[in-house]
């Protein structure tokens, strides 16, 4: 008889009763981050109906909407010439009475390797478009963790990353999160970074050309119309299940959206 355990990831107690809104950096407002921000407006405001302190984003992104971003991503015509991260944040602020903040920068180290400005939170979400962002992230992040015992310590990395069909969604621990006896389950405190694990196929997987968009068409030759968000929703998914189980089998999945599979990646 096999009486191997299930494993589990409890949620850091912190996020499951805060005494102050959960801080959150969203780190890219394109195709994934824009509509990220969206389903971040939805958990904030069903936690707050369930009696929790709710959410306090903070969206990073240097780039200016232009006409190429409409339709495949969360932009109107007027907001041509905008930087994304206020047009977005300033919508999300109007349409839910929040005072969520926009950084109209890179989220990076600066010119003396130091972190960025406000650049603590609880959890860190990122939608970016390159693999050399992802280890830029995760150099900062292994700088966080050692401010374990700061009010806004780092507790978890979401990545999201997509090609033209496909794309995966994977959950980090920033650092190990204290986790309870149980008997029933076989705890795990540590979710390896995505750059740690999948390093190397990262690598492999990189596309030369980085060039931006002109047209909304020419972006659909590189990337599905709805790849995003069908990333989007799944990956605000898993994180929704943290903050209402309070725990999870799953840190991540892979996503085919040509022939409709997916496959999660467990806890191990």
């Amino acid at each position: 008889m096999n009486t191997e355990k299930i494993k589990k990831h409890f949620t850091d107690n912190y996020l499951i009763s805060p005494t102050n809104p959960i801080t959150v950096n969203l780190i890219g407002a394109g195709g994934t981050g824009s509509k990220v921000l969206t389903a971040l407006m939805e958990i904030n405001h069903s936690l707050i109906e369930l009696g929790h302190a709710g959410l306090s984003v903070r969206l990073w992104d240097d780039d200016i909407v232009t006409s190429a971003n409409l339709g495949r991503q969360r932009f109107a015509e007027c907001e041509t010439g905008l930087y994304k991260s206020v047009a977005l944040v300033n919508r999300a602020n109007r349409f839910m009475g929040t005072n969520w903040k926009a950084e109209t920068v890179k989220f990076e180290k600066d010119e003396l390797k130091k972190l960025p400005k406000h650049a603590e939170a609880s959890i860190y979400i990122s939608c970016v478009d390159s693999v050399q962002a992802r280890f830029d992230i995760a150099d900062i992040l292994n700088l966080q963790n050692n401010r374990r015992h700061h009010r806004d310590a780092p507790k978890y990395w979401l990545d999201f990353g997509n090609s033209q069909h496909t794309g995966q969604v994977i959950l980090s621990t920033i650092g190990e999160i204290k986790q309870p006896n149980s008997e029933k389950y076989e705890t795990v405190a540590s979710l390896p970074f995505v750059t740690d694990e999948f390093g190397e196929l990262l690598k492999q997987s990189e596309q030369q050309d980085d060039t931006p968009s002109c047209s909304l068409a020419e972006a659909l030759e590189k990337q599905e119309l709805f790849i995003n968000s069908a990333l989007a929703q799944m990956g605000c998914s898993l994180l929704w299940s943290l903050f209402r189980y309070g725990m999870t089998q799953y840190r991540g999945f892979f996503l085919n959206l040509k022939d409709f599979r997916s496959q999660p990646i467990p806890v191990t």
